[in-house]
This record gives structure tokens, sequence and C-alpha cells, in this order.
């Protein structure tokens, strides 16, 4: 059995992400019933692995050409992803020069190409650094800098932002980033047409199953990206204890969902997972509730991936398709409502598959589904993972208390040269930063987050980051950001907001204010519901008083 609290020498030319890793009395204590060789790269094993075994005509992937219309699908097979990660591989490497351990950021939808991108990327034995579609170059040029990025590989209709990166003199340039290809791209120099000059013949780069493959960035409470780094035997990991201990998967299932995986919840779910089962994933860049039905249908999906507002809005519009090959309706990435559940429990006959994971954890570390389900509980610890409910002192509580939840597991927090690393984990736990009770039965039922970030419809939203945003407005004089309760989202973004002298608080004014952080930052986290002040409640000392906003929206 692998010792995994102790480090195998790295693979990496570059030695980047190893000589940034936490402080080893930072690090969480590892929990390994998995065993995996010294000598471990994901990419072969989520797919040469299959290739080799004789499952190379399995389909691996279904996607759709037009993404406005969800029209043009095709499939590929194993051996059809493996050609075409190789020959991205070789782009890396031998077109852009790249090494392993360089990082290399991934920006794209859902699609079959941007989980190619991926693949090779973690292949050649380069770190990914994949990033949200929505995300603007004001927050792209803080990953490039905190990961010293020189390459990427970008969609071409999401180039705009990233290029803003790449202008000597814009605002948002980033110098160190230097190259960038663009894919669905006919032009010679896009990722098509150079990977046509390639052979597709690609040896996987020997890592180490303790280099790091992935830079996952989160957002906090202040605003400031973090970077949570995670080994290869971190992903395979998430793929061999959720799936297989709750969801039973198998090589006949079937995936889709919204989650971009960009998200780890994404990257398991629609694309980890599935190849490790040599299962079938779609991957698909635009759902709505109906959208998502009816590829449900069409593909005969036997689990779906997507956040508690989805399913809310879906339950209305179930019974006009067939759902009858779904045995997984998985929610995460905010809290489930009981009343969501019930509705989707109605209209399907089915039990949700609710779960709790985190970027730092990699995914979901508890959850129950089928008939282990308990209505107001996510669930309990799933195998390979230990949790607790423990005080401020980290000393655990009885059933039935409220208290922090701590975890560990074969997985665990490390995030990317950040002094807050030290704040996650405590005494070897890591501390999620939720507030949990704990029954008598080991079922954990979630009361509320510890800070004050906002969850809405399954996207985390620093509050702190939209009042930046609303504050470079001319009228804005101050603000305040808080997550208010919306049955349809979970929480929606409310903003307090003091204007300057001459300025009006009207419907207008609310609108413009609203346009102005869209085109700031990324879209989904505008505030939804703007309210104007006279001024903001503060202490005598002159610290905001955030409870007092939320009782003024209560």
């Amino acid at each position: 059995m692998n010792d995994w609290n102790q480090l195998l020498p790295s693979s990496h030319t570059d030695t980047f992400t190893r000589e940034r890793l936490p402080p080893k009395d930072q690090w969480p204590v590892i929990n390994a019933e998995l065993d995996y060789s010294d000598t471990l790269n994901v990419t072969a094993e989520l797919v040469d692995k299959h290739v080799r075994e004789g499952r190379g005509q399995r389909i691996a992937m279904h996607g759709v050409t037009h993404i406005d219309t969800l029209s043009g699908e095709f499939s590929w097979t194993y051996a059809e992803l493996q050609d075409k990660v190789n020959r991205i591989a070789q782009v890396l490497t031998d077109d852009l020069g790249l090494v392993p351990g360089n990082r290399i950021l991934l920006r794209g939808g859902n699609s079959p190409m941007m989980a190619a991108c991926l693949l090779a990327t973690m292949k050649a034995g380069l770190v990914a650094v994949p990033t949200m579609p929505l995300l603007r170059a004001s927050e792209l040029v803080t990953i490039l800098e905190k990961g010293h990025i020189s390459a990427a590989l970008c969609d071409s209709l999401l180039a705009q932002e990233l290029e803003h990166c790449m202008t000597e003199g814009d605002a948002h340039h980033a110098p160190e980033l230097r190259q960038m290809i663009q894919f669905r791209s006919a032009t010679p120099e896009g990722l098509e047409q150079r990977m046509r000059r390639h052979n597709g013949h690609f040896s996987a780069h020997p890592t180490s199953r303790d280099d790091v493959c992935l830079i996952a960035f989160t957002s906090g409470t202040t605003g400031k990206p973090k970077g949570t780094m995670h080994f290869h035997r971190d992903v395979l990991a998430m793929c061999d204890l959720f799936p297989r201990h709750v969801l039973k998967m198998t090589e006949n299932d079937v995936v889709c969902g919204t989650p971009p995986i960009a998200f780890t919840f994404g990257l398991g779910g629609l694309l980890a997972f599935s190849l490790r089962y040599a299962a079938s994933t779609v991957l698909i860049e635009k759902h709505t509730p109906q959208s998502l039905l009816e590829t449900m249908a069409k593909y005969q999906a036997t689990q779906c991936y997507t956040a508690p507002t989805f399913y809310r809005q879906m339950a209305a519009l179930a019974s006009q398709v067939d759902l009858s090959a779904l045995k997984h309706a998985v929610s995460a990435g905010e809290a489930l409502p009981d009343a969501t559940r019930q509705l989707w429990k109605q209209a399907t006959g089915q039990e949700i598959t609710d779960g709790i994971g985190g970027t730092e954890m990699i995914h979901i570390y508890i959850s129950s589904g089928g008939n282990k389900v308990r209505p107001g509980s996510i669930g309990q610890v799933v195998p390979g993972y230990t949790a607790q409910i423990v005080d401020d002192n980290m000393q655990p509580v009885p059933p039935g208390t409220l208290g922090r939840l701590a975890v560990r597991g074969p997985t665990g927090c490390k995030y990317l040269d950040d002094p807050r690393q030290q704040d996650y984990v405590k005494a070897g736990w890591n501390l999620p930063g939720d507030t949990f009770v704990m029954d008598a039965d080991g079922y954990f039922s979630y009361q509320a987050r510890n800070d004050d970030m906002i969850i809405s419809a399954g996207y985390n939203i620093a509050g702190p980051e939209v009042e930046d945003a609303l504050l470079q407005h001319p009228a804005v004089g101050e603000c305040a950001v808080v997550g208010i309760p919306d049955e349809e989202r979970g929480q929606i973004v409310q903003a307090f907001v003091v204007l300057k002298p001459g300025f009006h608080g009207n419907e207008t004014m609310a609108l413009d204010l609203q346009d102005h952080v869209k085109k700031s930052i990324a879209p989904f986290k505008y505030p939804r519901k703007i309210v104007f002040m006279d001024n903001l409640p503060r202490t005598e000392t002159g610290k905001l008083q955030r409870f007092r906003l939320r009782q003024i929206s209560s």
C-alpha cells in the first residue's frame, strides 16, 4: 500500500508546481485505501488503457457541431479520441515547445475538443489550467499571473477576452502569455490544421503519481482566486470512489449535464468518470432545461449532473420526454432544497442523488443515492473518506450538534502558493467552510456556509469581487453585496449602493449598474437586485455590518 503522505520525486522539467506546494506541516492527512503505481499518467489510464485492452471501438464522446441549435451530432470512439489527444499533445510539445511541468490555460465550453485538449495536456506531462467560459480578461489575467502561464489553447468563440491579455498596453496584459492556439478554427495556424500535420503517435509522459496535472481555480470570500493543485492520483481517486460506491458506474452508462468541465464537478461527472469506466459522455456547451431533458431522452442517459435550479425547472417539463434510462440525477454545487427534491420525485418517480464536494477536494465526498436517501440530509461519507463535525477548537461534537464539517480522504487541499492554506487545513483535516449537523447514523445535513460566499444556481460568487466591479462605475460612492435567499436559484446577489452626489437611484441607474458589472466580470455574478441607500450600516470603528443588510433583505 502506498504512503500518500510522502511525495515521490517529480518527473517535471519545469518544477514550478512542486516548488509551490504548501508547507508540509499545513498538509491534510491523506487516507489512501487506493493503490496506484509510482509512475502514473491519468490520460494513459482514462484513454490509452481502453484502446490497449480492446475497447477502442466503444463510443467515448458525443457532441454537436452547431451549439446554438444543438444540431450536427457526431461521436468519437476511444480510438478516435486517442488519436486526437495524441495529435494535440504533439502540437503542444513540437509546435509550442512546451516541456513537462509547464502550465497551459484551457478556455472552452463543454465540447469534445475542449476535453481532448485537457487530456492531451495531461498526457504530455503538462499542467492543465481550465477556465470558465464566462470569465473576462480582468479575471483571466489574475490566473495567468498566479500560474506563470505562457501558453493557451482557446476556443475561437472565446478568444477575444484572452487576446486582451496578450496585447501590450492593455490594462489586462499578461506578459508571460506568449502563445495561443485557437481550436474551432479553419486557419492554417488553428489547432485542427496543426493536428493534421502530425502523425498521432505519442507516448504518455511517465509522470509520477505525485506530479501536479491540474490547477483548478476557485474564488474565496475575498474575491481573490485560489489555485487548487491536484496530482495525477487525485484525478483517478475521484473516479474510483464516488462513481464506484454511490453511482455503481459501468461501461454501459451514458452521462450528460451542465457543469463546465473547467469546474471539478463537471470535470469528474462529465469527463473523467465516464472515461474511467469506458462509458460515454454527451458534451454540449449550452443547455436549457428543455434541451437537457431532450438530450437525456435522445441519448438514453443513465446519469445527469446539474444544479438544483435546473432540476426544479426540468420537473415541470419532465413528463414530455422518456427518462426511463436515467438511474442517477446528481445534484451538487449548492444546497438542494427539499422542495426541489420532492418536485423532481413527483415528476419522475426518482430520488435526486445529492452530494457535497469542493474544488479543494476535487469532487464529492458526502452523498447518498437510491434507497439510502434521507429527506433533509445530503447523505453519508463516500467510502474512502472520513468526516466529522468539530467545534472551533477542532474537537468532535456529539451527534445532533451544529459544528464545522471536517473531512479527510485520498484527496485534500493543496493551494498554489497561498497563505490561506492554513485556514482550510487544521490539524490534518480539510475544513470546507460549511456548518453541518450529523445524526447518530452518520447522515450529514447542511446548515449554512461559514463565510459570506454567495452560491447562486451552482456558481460560487464572492461578494467583494462584485463590490469591486460596482465601485468602478463613476456613479457609485460605496456599496456592499450579500446573498439573499431565492426559491429558484438558492441565492441571488443583492447589492446595496450609495451613489455619489448628482446621481439618482432609479430603475435606469439600476440597469446601468447591472450592465456595467456584466461587462467587467463574468455575467452570472451581476447583482439581480439593487437597493439604493443614503449610507451603509457600519460599526463605530467603520466596519460594515453585513448582518444588518441581510436583515433588511429578509
